[in-house]
């Protein structure tokens, strides 16, 4: 038995001490091996890449066809399952099945309904009859070539390309069935098959049993990083251990990594989850794993440890967090040098546990905003990607374009902001704490009367403040400090995805949030913390009902810089169609503001762009131009061609997919990739459903980007640099689908190209170049077949 079967077979059999498992039905994975072994090179060196390069760009994260998420040697070894996790339709909440979390052995995976698709039997050629290797070889003898010509639409009847395709999942057993029906659905899936030599190399190690391979030991100077911040994280005092439970709750999506070990010119080798553990640092982890990270863990106390990521990284849930020294003492200043008291540590009562100013009352207001806000990438990256991996009744919530400005914490207005809190933290309950099995809309009016009282009393304050105290002007926008490029973000949706970059990117938007932290700590606790992407309808549902309060609050807080006659006028345009109730929320009834900005507003300029220009000049020091086409990331001669498509509108920009990576040839210097959008505009976006109905396609406008902004592509497009002009041109002119048809046909590459997987390498390499610590696989399954 070698050291890393045995090192499994110990974690099995601890874990089934603690828990309770049959150990006689459990079977050694003897797939595994030592990762210096011939065959643990072999899976580490090539197949791994190879996996990465083919498979995972639609294999990973929850939204994986039939579950399988090919991105681990754990996710090939649990196999597939036919329950999708993605089910906006289910009366109860599913059962979990989280990888890494809810199972730990084939056999656990087994009993949850996973089925096997490699060769589990040992004969020599029963590789041939696995599920693995019988899905590849039909796409060899049914090949994407045989329907569609190179770079040619596919045929509609052949593939379910729709965002919530039925997809078939066969066992071993029902694939002949499955091979007849579906005769073009090898894999990849809808793409170019793979080279002879890559299938070649499946083959060799499918028949050598398909070895498997854990990480190689991390080195003394990972361990030594380990050391250090477990220590902090579990030190015995009352406030270290409620400081460390609000850290894990707010970090523990986050892929951590020690920046001071890792080189940042190339892609992130290493990172870290901040898990909880029933055993303490020095110990093996003893996972704790919990519907929700504010769960009941179920016992006396809690340990916060790192523990190794295995997958490779997706980009469409990468949540890059650096660890260094500086962060260190960073969070020491935070939460230790101002005086306060934890006389009790709080519990994990569902009441109490879901509201952060209940559990963390004791820790000031101002640091916990601080910690949320110095961070403010991270922190809003958590709920556009988190644990939704995809989600349109989420994100349905938020408009195609907006920038987001945050409440400067040092403001003198703010010092009652923890006495505050405690006669609101009723009022500030969220939906989650019922659960997500319970019919959480009996108790909707109860949260509607809730936040209309907050905003209420929130607007008795304000007048109050700005009367007696303050003025109200550019001094509540937070400027980072002088150098945090947090303090200013933008937010594009990408129907059901979305990304937040940092800096004021794209023309002036129709609307921008100004978050405080009240609305910061919801929307984690509502979207991140407390989502359950097992959840059942009425749980995804009233999160997105209760996410209309807090958008509508941030539009709130913007509309306040705004002169008095203006905010309602504003309010109105950015909901039309809308009614008077909704609209309250915003502007009237509920949220009102008497005071007037203490900014000289000109007579002859809209008030809201004169605003954003004097956002712009007040923050220009610590704006990011990283995402700007004028910025030195972009050719001068690319610019001046690129710069053509913002000053398309209406019905060119509607014809254009959501979201597509230009990549721009040159022979002399490498390739340039530019991220096209086409922002969608709405007549309002506080309809449940039917967010068609408010679609106004006139008012579509395109932004053009260096870089990579989004995760899941619906259009390629590769062009020689002295064509560029001809492409920004074709674009421009689009009338209808044929005249986009024509687009793609000379400028895209389509599911059908034959250098498609050639293309996808190089866009990969470039990524990884362009951005080491974002960078990540792309999402495949957004392709248009257009």
């Amino acid at each position: 038995m070698n050291g890393v079967v045995l090192k499994k077979y110990l974690a099995l059999l601890f874990s089934c001490l603690l828990m309770g498992c049959d150990i006689a039905q459990e079977s050694i994975p003897d797939r595994y091996m030592a990762s210096n072994s011939e065959h643990g090179k072999l899976y580490q060196q090539q197949i791994r890449p190879l996996l990465d390069q083919r498979c995972v760009v639609c294999h990973g994260c929850y939204d994986a066809p039939c579950q399988l998420n090919l991105a681990s040697a754990q996710g090939i070894d649990r196999g597939a399952n036919s329950q999708p996790v993605y089910n906006g339709t289910r009366l109860t909440a599913a059962s979990l099945t989280r990888l890494f979390e809810d199972a730990q052995s084939v056999g656990e995976w087994r009993k949850k309904g996973f089925y096997s698709v490699l060769n589990e039997k040992q004969d020599e050629q029963s590789w041939q009859n696995s599920l693995f290797y019988r899905i590849l070889e039909l796409d060899r003898l049914n090949p994407l070539s045989k329907v569609a010509g190179d770079n040619e639409v596919i045929p509609d009847e052949l593939f379910d390309f729709s965002l919530n395709a039925d997809h078939v999942c066969a066992n071993i057993d029902q694939f002949d069935r499955y091979a007849q029906t579906h005769p073009y659905r090898g894999m990849p899936y809808g793409l170019p098959g793979l080279q002879p030599d890559e299938f070649q190399l499946l083959k060799h190690w499918l028949r050598a049993g398909s070895p498997l391979t854990e990480l190689p030991e991390l080195d003394a100077s990972y361990q030594h990083q380990i050391h250090i911040w477990e220590a902090f994280l579990n030190n015995d005092t009352s406030k270290h251990q409620l400081v460390a439970r609000y850290i894990y709750e707010h970090l523990f999506l986050g892929h951590l990594y020690f920046s001071e070990l890792e080189d940042s010119k190339s892609a992130i080798k290493t990172y870290f989850k901040i898990v909880r553990s029933r055993t303490p640092p020095g110990q093996a982890t003893s996972l704790i794993s919990t519907r929700r990270p504010y769960d009941d863990p179920q016992v006396d106390r809690v340990y916060y440890r790192l523990q190794r990521v295995q997958n490779t990284i997706t980009t469409k849930n990468h949540l890059p967090y650096a660890l260094n020294q500086e962060r260190l003492k960073r969070y020491k200043t935070l939460f230790f040098d101002k005086p306060y008291h934890v006389s009790e540590l709080p519990g994990y009562e569902p009441e109490t546990a879901s509201n952060p100013f209940k559990t963390f009352a004791a820790i000031p207001a101002h640091s916990r905003y601080r910690f949320m806000l110095e961070h403010a990438h991270f922190t809003i990256n958590g709920f556009i990607k988190g644990s939704v991996c995809r989600g349109q009744v989420a994100l349905n919530v938020i408009n195609d374009h907006f920038w987001v400005f945050f409440v400067n914490p040092d403001q003198e207005a703010l010092d009652n902001i923890d006495q505050f809190l405690r006669t609101q933290s009723d009022r500030l309950d969220i939906p989650s704490k019922n659960e997500s099995t319970v019919d959480i809309l009996e108790h909707w009016p109860e949260y509607a009367k809730s936040q209309a009282t907050y905003l209420r009393e929130k607007s008795a304050v304000l007048n109050k403040v700005l009367k007696d105290k303050s003025a109200l002007n550019l001094d509540w926008i937070w400027n980072g400090d002088g150098y945090n490029q947090n303090a200013a973000l933008t937010v594009f949706r990408h129907f059901d995805s979305a990304t937040v970059i940092q800096g004021l990117v794209g023309q002036p938007p129709k609307t921008a949030w100004l978050i405080d932290y009240p609305i910061l700590e919801r929307i984690h606790y509502l979207l991140v913390a407390g989502f359950d992407v097992y959840g059942n309808i009425v749980h995804q549902l009233s999160t997105r009902l209760y996410m209309d309060f807090l958008r509508m609050e941030s539009e709130f807080n913007f509309l306040t810089l705004l002169p008095g006659e203006t905010r309602s006028a504003l309010r109105d345009y950015w909901y039309r169609g809308a009614s008077d109730i909704v609209k309250d929320y915003v502007y009237g009834q509920h949220a009102n503001l008497l005071a007037e900005p203490d900014i000289k507003y000109p007579e002859n300029k809209s008030a809201k762009s004169y605003l954003y220009s004097q956002l712009q000049q007040s923050l220009s020091r610590i704006l990011s131009d990283r995402y700007e086409l004028d910025s030195a990331f972009t050719p001068k001669q690319h610019r001046r061609i690129l710069s053509r498509l913002h000053e398309i509108q209406g019905n060119p920009a509607s014809l254009l997919p959501e979201l597509g990576f230009l990549t721009v040839i040159d022979k002399n210097q490498d390739d340039k990739i530019y991220t096209i959008l086409r922002n969608s505009a709405h007549s309002h976006i506080a309809t449940l459903l039917n967010e068609e109905s408010n679609r106004m396609p006139e008012e579509d406008y395109i932004t053009v980007m260096p870089g990579f902004v989004g995760a899941f592509p619906d259009a390629l497009w590769r062009v020689e640099a002295a064509s560029l002009a001809d492409f920004v041109a074709s674009i421009t002119n689009l009338k209808n689908e044929d005249d986009y048809s024509r687009l793609m046909y000379r400028y895209g590459i389509r599911r059908s190209n034959n250098n498609f997987w050639q293309h996808s390498d190089r866009l990969h390499e470039a990524f990884r170049h362009y951005d080491p610590v974002e960078y990540g696989i792309l999402d495949y399954s957004r392709i248009e077949n257009r």
